[in-house]
């Protein structure tokens, strides 16, 4: 087993060329993650947001470039694998089982931790999502926009791991039900728990970032701060409306 460098990003892609078949989206993208940063990449829709999380979880044709996470590359490796070395992936589709409950959801998503951590990160997951503990043995399908993806999210917590990246957190749900998801990212950080996230609402995520990348044409064209781009002239007259 390789020893992990504590002086590295927990995540880095290094000089990705990715996409589907010979299809190619992404072209020598570069960005890195630290430990416990909320990072985001926002962009158009098609600019290439989601091929870079499908890319980490070896769901692309990787042409070029590497990706790698706690200093050991894992390029390539199966999503499975990956979860179990501390990474979680809650895609931007509607991910949860509508004919389970909301505990066998949550069940689901733990089923591969020892019993003597299933219950305690059970535990500890109702407490960051009180909603979900309420609803706990209704179907999915009966709960909210909003509370699916939340459940999601929960899903995705089960493992405990050292960073969730998440896939359109948004998507498709009203404005309030959108800020009660983005208040639920920043707990989970807050709990401890890095966040790599891509967003097509530009404004929620560089509020919650620390960092932020702006992806155009499956290009890197400005990385700062989430408040640097908030300010920024040219990104607030293409993705803020002003």
């Amino acid at each position: 087993m390789v020893n992990e460098d504590k002086n590295a990003p927990l995540l880095e892609i290094r000089n990705l060329d990715a996409g589907y078949g010979k299809s190619e989206v992404l072209h020598a993208v570069s960005l890195k993650v630290a430990r416990a940063e909320i990072v985001t990449v926002v962009g158009a829709n098609g600019a290439g947001k989601t091929t870079i999380l499908r890319s980490i979880f070896g769901f692309t044709t990787i042409s070029g470039g590497s990706v790698w996470f706690k200093g050991q590359e894992i390029t390539r490796r199966q999503a499975h694998d990956l979860v179990k070395i501390g990474l979680a992936y809650v895609p931007q589709d509607d991910s949860v089982f509508p004919s389970l409950t909301v505990r066998e959801n949550l069940d689901m998503g733990g089923f591969i931790m020892p019993a003597s951590e299933f219950q305690v990160n059970k535990e500890h997951v109702l407490t960051l999502f009180p909603r979900l503990r309420e609803r706990i043995n209704q179907g999915a399908r009966t709960l909210s926009g909003g509370e699916r993806r939340m459940l999601a999210i929960a899903r995705g917590l089960m493992t405990s791991p050292e960073m969730i990246v998440i896939d359109e957190p948004s998507l498709g749900l009203a404005p309030q039900l959108q800020a009660a998801v983005f208040e639920q990212i920043k707990k989970i950080h807050d709990a401890g728990v890095t966040v790599f996230l891509v967003e097509q609402n530009a404004l929620r995520a560089l509020e919650i970032a620390d960092r932020a990348y702006i992806l155009e044409f499956g290009q890197i064209r400005r990385e700062g701060s989430g408040q640097q781009l908030l300010a920024d002239d040219e990104v607030q007259k293409a993705y803020l409306g002003e």
